[in-house]
């Protein structure tokens, strides 16, 4: 509606297809475009940036939105816990992939680009350290419950951290984190019997999806948002997460160490 050329990227191509098919009948002059992604792949990952950046097209907006929850302990095809391979190793190489495109684009074009990662309340929950750095692929230990709130926090950190960096480069590009609050997808298809009777009580809380994408639309583009970086934000507000989320040394032993996971599976 607002004009924009929009490149889905989904792991599903019936369900990618089905929303580009839906936005189409909506706006029939609606860009909008599909492409393969499954960010628990660094494979994937690195493929679709090559074909998005075959296109030539500017980027103004990447929203972060993929994850999966409450999993039980699998590895990733790159030997990573999934929850953590698909919700922020996926997201923190895709972001720096296209980071340089970004750059440009914000540069030619005199408009500010925006990252949107999509957190969690959930990451006020995680394992007593933040980040089981000495444990990530342990299944030992495992909780599926705290590793979907590490992943969370790490979405916060990433996005935190990446923040800094780009004030200290002078780049005019902002990334703010969301909690979308309860939404009815189907990112509770792993959960249990427990989650069914907590969703059934706390039907009125939650939202339907075009509600639950309000906060990331409202930072993605709202004006009133330019130069606002590095905040998190819930029902387009900004709000204080917790102290994990806002500990820079936290955030950059992430950094690092997603880095050299990603080297170490790339070699």
């Amino acid at each position: 509606m607002r004009g924009a050329h929009v490149i889905i990227a989904a792991r599903n191509p019936k369900a990618a297809n089905e929303s580009k098919e839906m936005i189409l009948q909506m706006n029939p002059n609606a860009r909008v475009e599909y492409i393969q992604l499954d960010v628990s792949s660094i494979k994937s990952v690195r493929s679709f940036v090559d074909q998005f950046l075959a296109l030539n097209v500017p980027l103004n907006i990447l929203i972060n939105n993929a994850g999966v929850m409450f999993c039980p302990f699998k590895l990733s095809e790159d030997g990573i816990e999934s929850q953590f391979a698909t919700n922020h190793i996926g997201h923190f190489l895709l972001t720096n992939l296209l980071l340089d495109k970004m750059k440009s684009t914000a540069r030619e074009s005199g408009v500010q680009g925006r990252i949107v990662n999509l957190s969690s309340i959930a990451h006020t929950y995680t394992y007593p350290e933040g980040i089981k750095f000495q444990g990530i692929n342990d299944p030992d230990g495992y909780s599926e419950r705290r590793a979907y709130g590490q992943s969370k926090l790490s979405n916060l950190l990433h996005a935190n951290a990446l923040s800094r960096r780009l004030q200290e480069e002078g780049v005019n590009i902002t990334i703010n984190s969301v909690h979308p609050g309860l939404v009815t997808t189907n990112l509770f298809r792993h959960s249990g019997f427990s989650m069914k009777v907590f969703k059934a009580m706390t039907f009125l809380l939650w939202k339907n999806i075009p509600q639950g994408a309000a906060t990331t639309c409202y930072v993605a583009l709202h004006p009133d948002l330019k130069g606002v970086t590095g905040k998190y934000f819930g029902d387009c507000n900004i709000v204080t997460p917790s102290k994990f989320a806002t500990n820079n040394s936290l955030a950059d032993k992430l950094w690092d160490f997603s880095v050299k996971l990603i080297d170490s599976v790339s070699k």
